[in-house]
């Protein structure tokens, strides 16, 4: 596969493309600061320096030639403000969609968060609340785009432990908990390869199904 990552410098992303290279796949990795692009090379991707917050949807699709599959793996980070998570986690994931329609693309993968589907806890802050919605607005607007053939996959609490390879992978709603980033990463690759998954929102945690069976049990 021709895969563009948006968000390429991101933990899960490095990890994705170092994941996806190895498999012998071409990866483009789309990175809005300069300083980044050693980092993505060092995996094997090919960075593209664009900032999702100023690049028109024509303008990235040209970035997007020939790719047969994106994913969305931007986030404004821990320490933006309310503003970020709409411009970055909500309309990031809308533009890409539309640059990949523009391209011809229709494989989309998105990888979003768990705890969408009810009310911000309001005791973790504003800006905790204005992620969950901007996570919530992205994910309805690339589920009902018609353009695309999309996964979203929402992994829980993300953990820097050595991934294990077994997982729950499953529709919601699924009893929270924690998934190493290595894990979401391997899970990211493997829909990407498993097309039937179009369609689907699904969660992820750690488990004790090894991944493949995980998402060949999915159809």
């Amino acid at each position: 596969m021709n895969v563009v990552i948006a968000g390429g410098h991101g933990q899960i992303a490095l990890r994705l493309s170092t994941l996806l290279t190895g498999q012998g796949h071409t990866v483009r990795s789309i990175v809005r600061n300069p300083d980044h692009t050693d980092d993505v090379a060092a995996t094997g991707a090919s960075p593209v320096v664009a900032d999702l917050e100023k690049i028109s949807a024509t303008d990235l699709a040209g970035h997007l030639t020939g790719a047969d599959a994106v994913v969305f793996a931007a986030g404004a980070g821990p320490d933006s403000g309310v503003e970020r998570k709409e411009t970055v986690d909500r309309d990031g994931a809308v533009l890409l969609a539309d640059a990949a329609a523009t391209a011809g693309i229709r494989r989309y993968v998105l990888i979003s968060s768990t705890g969408v589907d009810a009310d911000p806890d309001p005791e973790r802050g504003e800006v905790w609340a204005a992620y969950i919605r901007a996570k919530k607005a992205a994910e309805e607007a690339v589920r009902a785009d018609s353009r695309l053939d999309a996964t979203i996959l929402r992994p829980g609490r993300l953990t820097n432990d050595p991934g294990t390879g077994r997982v729950v992978l499953a529709p919601p709603p699924v009893e929270y908990g924690d998934v190493t980033r290595d894990d979401s990463a391997a899970a990211v690759a493997a829909l990407l390869a498993a097309p039937g998954t179009a369609g689907t929102t699904l969660e992820l945690r750690g488990g004790d199904t090894e991944l493949g069976d995980a998402v060949a049990a999915l159809g």
